[in-house]
C-alpha cells in the first residue's frame, strides 16, 4: 500500500493505493497549518479503509508550500551569490531583472570572482582561493546563512563550483547551506544562476518544513519512507528535497497529469487540471509531462530548471460570473459557503454547471431562476477558452485526446469545440494524489559535449549511463530503470563540433532498498 497526498492552496487531497487500485480517497480544505491537514487526511483515509501504519510501504507528498513562499516573498533566508567568471560576466550582475521585493527579501548580496570555463571545458581564468576566502569573511559579517554558487558553463565542467564550495565550508563552517548551479539549472548562466539563488533562499524553510513533516509522520506511527513529488512527475527523498526545494515548484500540475495517465489509461494526451481558482493545461508524452524547453518565469524571475510545459488560465469551479465573463476572480476555498447552490449569494462557474445540468450538486433550485440563454452562453465561453488553451499546447496536427481532472472538472461540457469528447476518468477529482502515489524516480543529464576528439556513440552512452546512475542514486530500483527521453541538439557556429544532449532515465521506486 502507498499513500499519496497533494497539498494545494484550496484543497488537500489524499488516496490510499494498492497497485493502481484506489482503496480510499479524501478531499478536504487545506489547513493554515499544513501538517495538521496532512494528519487529518491520514485519519480520514483510515476511517474509509482500515489499515495500520505498518501496512504502508511509502508516503508520497506534493506541496505548494515553497513556491507560495517565493511568490509571497516570505521566509526567505539571507542569501549571497558567488559567481565565478571574471574577467568575463561582469556586465550583468546577479539578480538583474529581479522584482525589488525579492531582492530585499533575500538581502540581494553578490560577489564576482575569477573562474569559469568555456563550452569545451577550457578555463576562462584560474580560481583564486584567497579571493573566495575574503568574500567568505564578508558574507559572515553580513549574516549570510545560505550561498548560491554559479560558474560559467558549470554543467559541462563543475570543478570550480565544487572547489569554491569546499573553501566556503572551511571558512563558514558546516552550518552554511550551499547551492551549486550545475546541480539545479541548465546551460544558460543567468537563468541557471537565478534558479540557484531561489533554491538557496529556500533552504532554511525546506529544512524546517520537511523536518515537521517527518516528525508528524513519525508521531502517527509510520516508519515507512517519505517522498516528495518534483517538477517532472517523479519522486525525491526527504534529504534531496531539503537540498533542492525548487524541485517541488510544479508538483501540483505534474501530479495531476501523472494521475490522469493512470486513471485514463492514456499515455499521450492533453490534460486539463481544473481547481477552484485556475485551470492548468499540459501535455503527457509517453506517460510523463512534456517539459518546457524555453525560459520559465517563476514569481517574476527568469529560470531554466526542469519545469513542465503548462499554460494556466483563470477558470475554476469557484470562478465568479459577472458582466458576461467567467473569472478570473474566484471565491476559492469559500465555494461551499458562497456559491448559490450552497446557500451563498455569489454566482460561480459551479452554479452555471448545475443550472446547465452538467452536474448534480448542492441545491439545484437555487439556480432555477437563471436565464437559460445566459447559462448556455457561459458554458460555451468556458468550453471555448479551455479548447483554445489546449490548441495552443499542440505541436502537431495529430489527434490529441483530452482528459479532465481536478475537483473543478465538473464545470466542463462533455464535448469541447474542435477537440471532441472529453475523458473524465474515475477518481479524477483526486488525480493529483494518485499521481503522487504512483510516481517513479528519475535522473537527468543535460550537458554540452565536444565531439572534436570523441566518438558520438561513446558520448551518447556516457550520457545515458550518467542519467541511469543518477536515477538509482535518487532511489530508483536498479532492476528496471531505463532511459525514457533522449534529445540531441547540435550547436552551430561553435568550434569543436559541439552538441547538447539531454537524457532522462526513470525507474520504479526501490522501497525495499530504502529506509527512513
Amino acid at each position: 500500500m502507498r499513500i499519496g497526498i497533494d497539498v494545494g492552496g484550496t484543497n488537500t487531497d489524499a488516496v490510499a493505493l494498492e497497485g493502481t487500485n484506489v482503496l480510499a480517497s479524501v478531499k478536504q480544505t487545506t489547513s493554515e497549518d499544513v501538517t495538521t491537514g496532512i494528519v487529518q487526511a491520514l485519519h480520514s483515509l483510515r476511517t474509509q479503509h482500515e489499515f495500520g501504519p505498518t501496512d504502508v510501504d511509502a508516503i508520497m507528498l506534493g506541496t505548494t508550500h515553497f513556491i507560495n513562499a517565493l511568490v509571497e516573498g516570505r521566509d526567505l533566508a539571507p542569501t549571497a551569490t558567488l559567481r565565478l567568471g571574471l574577467p568575463a560576466t561582469a556586465s550583468l550582475p546577479p539578480m538583474v531583472g529581479w522584482p525589488q521585493r525579492l531582492i530585499s527579501a533575500t538581502r540581494g548580496r553578490y560577489f564576482l570572482a575569477h573562474g569559469g570555463h568555456e563550452f569545451d571545458g577550457q578555463e576562462i581564468s584560474s580560481l583564486q582561493p584567497d579571493e573566495i576566502r575574503a568574500f567568505a569573511h564578508d558574507m559572515e559579517a553580513a549574516g549570510v546563512r545560505s550561498v548560491a554558487i554559479s560558474s560559467v558553463f558549470s554543467p559541462i565542467n563543475d570543478e570550480f563550483e565544487e572547489h569554491a564550495a569546499e573553501i566556503l565550508r572551511e571558512e563558514l563552517g558546516p552550518g552554511v547551506a550551499l547551492s551549486l548551479s550545475h546541480e539545479i539549472g541548465r546551460v544558460g548562466l543567468l537563468e541557471r544562476e537565478n534558479a540557484t539563488i531561489i533554491n538557496a533562499s529556500l533552504r532554511e524553510l525546506a529544512d524546517k518544513i520537511i523536518g515537521r513533516l517527518v516528525a508528524v509522520i513519525d508521531a502517527e506511527g509510520y516508519s515507512c519512507p517519505l517522498f516528495l513529488s518534483q517538477n517532472d512527475g517523479t519522486l525525491m527523498d526527504v534529504e534531496y528535497a531539503r537540498k533542492y526545494p525548487v524541485a517541488t515548484f510544479a508538483s501540483g500540475p505534474t501530479n495531476s497529469m501523472r494521475g490522469a495517465a493512470i486513471t485514463s489509461g492514456l499515455e499521450t494526451c492533453a490534460v486539463i487540471d481544473i481547481g477552484g481558482t485556475t485551470s492548468d493545461v499540459g501535455v503527457l508524452t509517453n506517460g510523463f509531462p512534456r517539459e518546457a524547453t524555453t525560459v520559465i518565469d517563476v514569481a517574476g524571475v527568469r529560470t531554466n530548471f526542469r519545469m513542465p510545459d503548462v499554460l494556466s488560465m483563470g477558470i475554476g469551479g469557484g470562478s465568479i460570473v459577472a458582466d458576461g465573463q467567467v473569472g478570473p476572480s474566484s471565491v476559492g476555498y469559500r465555494l461551499t459557503s458562497e456559491a448559490l447552490v450552497f446557500g451563498g449569494s455569489t454566482l460561480t462557474a459551479t452554479d452555471i454547471a448545475v443550472a446547465a445540468g452538467l452536474v448534480d450538486l448542492g441545491d439545484a433550485s437555487a439556480v432555477a431562476h437563471l436565464d437559460r440563454d445566459m447559462v448556455m452562453a457561459m458554458v460555451d465561453q468556458i468550453a471555448g477558452r479551455v479548447a483554445d488553451t489546449v490548441e495552443r499546447m499542440r505541436t502537431s496536427s495529430a489527434p490529441l485526446p483530452v482528459v479532465a481532472v481536478g475537483g473543478g472538472s465538473v464545470i466542463l461540457p462533455k464535448v469541447l469545440p474542435g477537440l471532441g469528447e472529453i475523458y473524465l476518468p474515475e477518481n479524477s477529482g483526486v488525480a493529483n494524489a494518485i499521481g503522487a502515489a504512483i510516481a517513479q524516480v528519475s535522473g537527468e543529464v543535460d550537458k554540452v559535449y565536444s565531439l572534436a576528439t570523441r566518438d558520438r556513440s561513446s558520448v551518447v552512452e556516457e550520457a545515458k549511463a550518467d542519467a541511469i546512475e543518477k536515477a538509482i542514486a535518487a532511489g530508483a530500483s536498479a532492476d528496471n530503470v531505463e532511459v525514457v527521453e533522449f534529445d540531441e541538439f547540435p550547436i552551430p557556429y561553435l568550434p569543436g563540433n559541439a552538441t547538447r544532449i539531454r537524457v532522462k532515465a526513470v525507474g520504479d521506486l526501490g522501497i525495499k532498498e530504502m529506509a527512513r
